[in-house]
């Protein structure tokens, strides 16, 4: 064993003891069923019989893990402590993913890999989804196919696990199984034993309190080593993975934020975009002169940090708003914007009236909604007049509904024709309408009778 696993061993027994100090009540994910606790080691034998058995060579990674740190535990199916409910005792539970003989697909070539196309999975697939008259035997033979190569090492609940590639090229990695089928998702690290310790970092890491429960599908644990692995991957999505996980920590340091800002002005697109999504969340001040800049080209992306990290400080974007409200021209958005400008507690009438008449009728839907929400909307009952009065049955549900409390006589020659308009309930027209009609004394029936010009 070389120096730097033999450094790995120690810090990761060093961590499951200090892990166990840190959730003494076992809050993480898995925690309160293996309490943190691993069993005695394997002997190098045992290995080597299971290997001969299986006609297999294991990851060196999860070898040093058995014969070094331990083996079982007290958890589900005698699992030791490890990622939700451990880690499966040596040899054991090998049949979760295919049900009968595991010397006939453990020892096959794993076809699966990261970042496989959803269209190779379908198609990887197709004859188990598809083909209801499949025999058992296919059937089998279509999961050794899917799955073989793989070891069942951990439960994550459900129909949830973790696998360990075993042949390849990416034998050692962690990948996450669905056995009912939805595409595997792959750990981030290359080996058995950078999992492991990963998620021991995820418990005492300096941001001990972070969300654990993202940790199969987040790169988490120290922010060093996350920024360690951003400033050394060459992998765009890699790198993105890691500033996934940075923005899923609680607080930054400003000497974090001055290393991912040097990376900001050197990277571009989507690297970039991530990285303006952390200054916003946790530092808006430096994030301000970014975002400004930003929004020349990509104005949806600024309006949704602000809104999800930063609407306190929406009214900072009012006079942005009202200065670039013509590269305000998609559904998406529009709304964002709206939120925004909800956030102000201002009349904002003047900004969202001229989209009550675009042409895409779902922006016009949201323009009537955001216009409902004003106190003083009753000051604009023209406009509402013209959204009673659209083409669109979604227009007319959601100018019923705005109007909520505004009971003025002027609506009810519009609102008696939209009675004869829809003699039967369309898109929830005539319940909203009756809605509106009851402060009156009326109904869509009712109202059809009357002559309301006098």
């Amino acid at each position: 064993m070389n120096k730097e696993i033999t450094s790995q061993i120690e810090r990761v027994k060093k961590k499951l003891i200090l892990a166990k100090k840190i959730d003494k009540d076992f809050k993480v994910f898995g925690a309160d069923s293996h309490k943190y606790v691993v069993r005695k080691t394997v002997g190098h034998d045992d290995v080597l019989k299971f290997e001969s058995d299986y006609a297999v060579s294991l990851p060196e990674s999860y070898k040093e893990f058995l014969l070094n740190i331990g083996n079982g535990g007290i958890s589900y199916q005698d699992s030791a402590a490890g990622p939700s409910y451990g880690i499966f005792p040596f040899g054991e539970n090998l049949e979760e993913f295919i049900y009968s003989n595991p010397q006939n697909w453990l020892k096959q070539d794993c076809i699966i890999y990261p970042k496989m196309s959803n269209e190779f999975w379908k198609e990887l697939t197709r004859n188990v989804e598809e083909n209801d008259d499949i025999s058992d035997e296919d059937f089998e033979a279509e999961l050794g196919k899917i799955f073989g190569g793989i070891l069942p090492i951990g439960s994550q609940g459900c129909n949830y696990y973790y696998g360990l590639i075993l042949n390849g090229e990416f034998k050692g990695r962690v990948v996450n199984i669905d056995i009912d089928r939805q595409k595997p998702y792959f750990a981030f690290e290359s080996n058995f034993l950078d999992w492991y310790e990963r998620w021991l970092d995820e418990i005492t890491a300096e941001n001990a309190n972070d969300d654990t429960g993202l940790f199969n599908y987040t790169l988490g644990g120290a922010v060093s080593h996350i920024l360690e692995v951003f400033s050394t991957e060459k992998d765009r999505e890699m790198k993105l993975e890691c500033l996934t996980g940075i923005l899923k920590k609680q607080k930054i340091d400003s000497q974090t934020l001055d290393i991912l800002e040097k990376e900001y002005k050197l990277s571009e697109n989507e690297i970039q975009k991530k990285l303006l999504q952390v200054f916003t969340k946790f530092d808006y001040n430096r994030a301000y002169p970014y975002l400004i800049e930003f929004a020349e080209k990509d104005v949806l992306s600024v309006f949704q940090f602000i809104f999800w990290y930063a609407k306190d400080k929406s009214l900072d974007w009012l006079e942005f708003i009202k200065e670039n409200i013509d590269a305000v021209n998609d559904d998406e958005t529009f709304s964002f914007c709206t939120y925004l400008l909800k956030e102000m507690n201002i009349d904002y009438s003047s900004i969202v009236i001229p989209f009550t008449t675009h042409k895409d009728e779902s922006i016009r839907v949201s323009a009537y909604y955001t216009l409902g929400l004003l106190e003083n909307k009753s000051d604009y009952l023209e406009t509402f007049i013209l959204g009673l009065n659209d083409k669109a049955n979604r227009v007319i549900h959601t100018t019923l509904q705005a109007l909520d409390k505004v009971d003025d006589r002027k609506l009810l020659t519009h609102y008696k024709s939209i009675a004869e308009k829809f003699p039967k309930e369309q898109d929830y027209i005539l319940i909203n309408l009756n809605h509106r009609l009851k402060p009156f004394g009326l109904t869509h029936k009712t109202i059809r009778k009357m002559d309301v010009k006098n």
